[in-house]
């Protein structure tokens, strides 16, 4: 059952919920978390679709914050939800009109389970120091995606510069299934690694954490080899004595070859999001390794590039040879 709430307040809601959740039997001891959304209307039934499913395996309170900033008087909205048809525990939309559009946390704050972990999620646009956000700060873990930004390695750069305790990407999160099949690839024995290709777009984010990632992994040279996608597309693994290679054209299935043994296939579908928050919800301690591999992308991204001088053609080869072979003369007709 649905209560909706108009020109409402946050004690209210809260009210509601309680309400609600007595009329059912239920209680807030099965809530490990609240899970806070702060989205657009453009982004929040895909997000709250993602959530909710998520929250089958984490039961949660979710909260959707829609800002709707305006001219307007500030008024609070609100969509009431416990339980459901698809097992949903509990959902509160809220829109924030006028004023209130800027102090979300305000509204926030008082819907919390109490004595709970707190994590926030930005499924769209998303502020670059997550940590120091108004919202961001009530939270243990907070959940970026930099591939729903127009400029992702940009914002990857600011997350990086205002990155906190706490802070992930889904960029990241969704290159866990590569990060294990290309471990596995190398649990057997290999030749000495010369040089890594990843196959997928300039400017997919996931892959340029999975080129950070392996370049402190391995220590050599990776580099993006463009391709169409979808996503990541195939890692080429070179070695001394052939290539190990990784590919999944389809975007479901992974295709492995090595040198000296047969080829073998391996389950690698695109993952959703509601699979990437389920992951996300399972640990809320900070992300150490996620941590260095957007520091070293970002110091490989501020390092200038090396220059290397223009190769001459044959004909200024040629002139430069005859211009030194005559210094040469003139200079042993001096001596003598």
């Amino acid at each position: 059952m649905t209560v909706r709430l108009d020109g409402t307040t946050a004690a209210q809601v809260a009210s509601a919920i309680s309400e609600e959740r007595f009329r059912q039997g239920s209680s807030a001891v099965g809530r490990v978390l609240t899970l806070v959304i702060i989205a657009d209307e453009a982004t929040q039934a895909d997000a709250v679709h993602a959530a909710a499913r998520a929250a089958r395996e984490h039961p949660c309170r979710i909260l959707t914050a829609i800002p709707r900033p305006g001219h307007g008087p500030a008024q609070l909205d609100a969509e009431i939800t416990v339980g459901g048809s698809d097992g949903l525990g509990e959902l509160a939309v809220l829109r924030l009109r006028g004023p209130l559009a800027h102090h979300v946390e305000s509204v926030v704050l008082p819907l919390l389970v109490p004595d709970a972990p707190v994590v926030v999620w930005w499924p769209g646009a998303c502020p670059s120091t997550p940590a120091q956000d108004p919202v961001g700060a009530l939270a243990q873990r907070r959940i970026t995606d930099s591939a729903e930004h127009s400029r992702p390695l940009k914002l990857l750069l600011e997350l990086e510069a205002g990155y906190g305790h706490g802070d992930t990407d889904l960029a990241w999160t969704r290159i866990t299934p590569w990060r294990a099949l290309l471990a596995s690839a190398l649990d057997e024995p290999y030749d000495e690694i010369t040089h890594v290709a990843v196959h997928a777009p300039k400017t997919n984010p996931s892959a340029v954490l999975l080129v950070s990632w392996l370049e402190g992994c391995l220590k050599v040279p990776v580099a993006i080899k463009p391709s169409k996608g979808p996503g990541i597309t195939g890692v080429d693994i070179h070695t001394v004595r052939g290539d190990i290679i990784v590919s999944r054209p389809d975007g479901r299935i992974a295709a492995i070859a090595r040198p000296g043994m047969p080829d073998r296939e391996a389950a690698l579908p695109r993952r959703s999001v509601e699979s990437l928050i389920a992951e996300e919800l399972r640990r809320l301690d900070p992300d150490d390794i996620y941590e260095e591999v957007l520091a070293r992308f970002a110091a490989s991204s501020a390092a200038p590039p090396s220059v290397k001088p223009a190769a001459k053609s044959a004909t200024e080869q040629s002139a430069a040879a005859e211009s030194k072979a005559k210094s040469q003369t003139r200079s042993s007709t001096r001596k003598s």
